[in-house]
């Protein structure tokens, strides 16, 4: 008998990682089925992939644009339900037209649709890494609340997953787990002193060297902050401690994360830096499919290089490990403080080097406290924005 056909919601679907999951799903009609398809603000690309997929549900995140979505799915032919709004988020991650949540929507507004299909019990493919950073706590209650399974979407997190055994165990110590070891590219910039990146521009920070991300993405793997981002995300996910966790530049992007156990064995998983191969898995697990990723020849390839991070000179790193240790609601001070220093460098307010020295800023100004509740973590999310912006204003005067 054929395995039912599973129901997808893909929020953030006209994103990089949106749109490298619906190439997986269109290659198994016959197991996959892109039911909810949900975008930020980009009204015109979700109707084109609306009249592409032909979803149950259409979703708009921003109220404002709800009239010009339905505009443009009528100009296309396209006749399904039309919703706008964080509200909507959360009631179709949660809603009964999809088994499936795919959680790709970049940044904080992520949360609590991530968190609405974790209380589901929903199949949970996570790569909204914000749902883990700042609100782990609530991320592992739901989860146990709902009961359903999460599978790590990040190319570096599903990777630990399948080089763990089951997955995500329970205890890593009593799985022989030494140390999880993720991988960074160094970006665009490595090598580079502090004093070179004074003047380096957006354009140059986006132009990463082996993956195709979004423009806030690029510049956090500039910074390695989106690698600090990935450090606590792995310590959520995986019950593991700040110094269980490391990072090493691997410039070519094909090791993706490695397990070190205690009997000296280190397990790598090797591929292309083409996230389809992490959302193939992630999609099929337990099983495998084909996800149009070419093989990896290594022979062709060459050389693998492996070196320690440069944190004097990218110090968002550092931070992200300060946050982790201080706990509390402290990773997600940093990362709205974060989320403010990108946008003023991509707007050209703030230099590239100006980025970690205003997440500094905003965490020295901002004692930690207990992680309660998604309320509270809202208003110190805002809180910490509004400090950003106070400062940042400072600076440019």
């Amino acid at each position: 008998m054929n395995a039912p056909v599973q129901r997808i919601a893909v929020l953030g679907a006209t994103g990089s990682i949106g749109g490298s999951a619906l190439d997986v799903v269109a290659r198994h009609p016959d197991r996959y089925r892109a039911s909810v398809l949900a975008a930020y603000r980009n009204v015109e690309a979700l109707a084109t992939l609306c009249a592409r997929h032909r979803p149950e549900l259409a979703i708009i995140a921003d109220p404002a644009l709800e009239d010009a979505l339905a505009r443009q799915l009528a100009a296309l032919g396209v006749r399904c339900e039309i919703a706008a709004g964080p509200a909507a988020l959360e009631q179709a991650a949660a809603g009964g037209l999809c088994d499936t949540v795919l959680a790709a929507v970049v940044g904080a507004v992520g949360m609590g649709s991530t968190l609405a299909a974790a209380r589901a019990g929903k199949r949970l493919l996570l790569a909204n890494k914000e749902s883990a950073v700042c609100a782990g706590a609530l991320l592992r209650r739901a989860l146990e609340d709902g009961g359903g399974p999460l599978l790590p979407v990040d190319s570096e997190h599903n990777a630990l997953f399948q080089c763990l055994p089951g997955g995500r165990p329970a205890d890593l110590a009593a799985a022989g787990v030494r140390r999880l070891i993720l991988t960074a590219s160094g970006g665009p910039f490595r090598g580079r002193t502090r004093a070179q990146l004074a003047t380096v521009t957006p354009a140059q920070a986006c132009a990463h060297p082996n993956w195709v991300m979004g423009r806030k993405i690029s510049v956090d793997s500039a910074t390695l902050m989106n690698k600090g981002l990935e450090v606590i995300e792995a310590c959520v996910l995986f019950g593991a401690a700040p110094e269980q966790v490391a990072v090493l530049v691997h410039p070519q992007s094909l090791v993706h994360a490695l397990v070190e156990y205690v009997d000296g064995a280190l397990l790598a998983e090797l591929g292309h830096p083409d996230m389809r191969t992490a959302l193939a898995h992630a999609l099929a697990w337990p099983q495998r499919v084909e996800s149009g990723v070419p093989f990896l020849d290594l022979a062709a390839r060459g050389r693998l290089e492996f070196e320690a991070p440069d944190t004097r000179t990218f110090r968002c790193l550092d931070l992200a490990y300060r946050a982790l240790r201080e706990g509390g609601d402290v990773p997600a001070l940093l990362n709205a403080a974060n989320e403010v220093a990108v946008q003023a460098f991509l707007a050209g307010t703030l230099p590239f080097p100006g980025i970690p020295d205003l997440i500094e800023a905003v965490l020295d100004s901002l004692p930690g406290q207990p992680l309660r509740d998604a309320e509270t973590l809202v208003h110190r999310d805002l809180t910490a924005r509004m400090k950003a912006r106070a400062m940042l204003a400072g600076m440019c005067c």
